[in-house]
């Protein structure tokens, strides 16, 4: 912990970066708003998954090629783009889940995939920590992963509590949205639009 400057603002910053909508934010609430809260903690733990691997790349120095490298970038980029509008295309498609009985057969370990691909296809994550955590680390260290990853592990942390607070916010939102016949039918629709407009901004980005 030596090797750490200012680790209680760093927390402070992983607390208030939360707050702050983006995209696994209103990926997570939609997920949970229309197809319940099983679905939107299994996003949650697969988006969870990919944030993981994104502190061991950044760990171990393989983050800092793919952020200097504009080709490996603008794959990543464009890739988690045309997933999400994928994702979003198929939403559309599919009939909105009324009943409990019906969101219980829900494929969870495909929900929990696609969430840990959508956070794994996004490169903002890994230039959000190349940007933050090297201000929190002295500048004599030499061998960064441990600071890097104690670091990034503490972000994990936050984010992991705030997952969960947004699934649980928002599954009894969906539970009343479902239960208005006008609403239901058009729930998935929305939510389908809702991610080819993320997919959009990403692109455009």
């Amino acid at each position: 912990m030596n090797d750490i400057v200012n680790y209680w603002g760093f927390l402070t910053a992983c607390i208030l970066l939360n707050l702050t909508p983006g995209s696994d934010t209103i990926y997570i609430l939609t997920r949970t708003i229309a197809e319940g809260k099983k679905a939107g903690l299994m996003s949650s733990f697969g988006i969870l998954t990919g944030f993981f691997v994104h502190i061991l790349a950044v760990s171990v120095g393989l983050a800092q090629i793919i952020a200097h490298s504009p080709t490996l970038f603008a794959v990543l980029k464009y890739a988690g783009a045309g997933y999400l509008g994928w994702l979003g295309i198929k939403m559309w498609k599919q009939p909105f889940l009324v009943h409990q009985v019906n969101l219980d057969k829900l494929p969870l370990w495909q929900i929990y995939r696609q969430g840990l691909i959508t956070n794994l296809l996004n490169p903002k994550v890994i230039l959000f920590f190349l940007a933050l955590l090297p201000q929190f680390v002295a500048t004599n260290v030499e061998n960064t992963f441990l600071p890097f990853f104690l670091l990034g592990l503490t972000s994990l942390s936050t984010t992991t509590i705030w997952v969960i607070i947004l699934v649980l916010a928002a599954y009894p939102l969906g539970n009343l949205l479902r239960s208005n016949p006008k609403i239901g039918a058009s729930m998935n629709k929305i939510c389908g639009a809702i991610f080819i407009a993320l997919a959009i901004k990403i692109g455009l980005e």
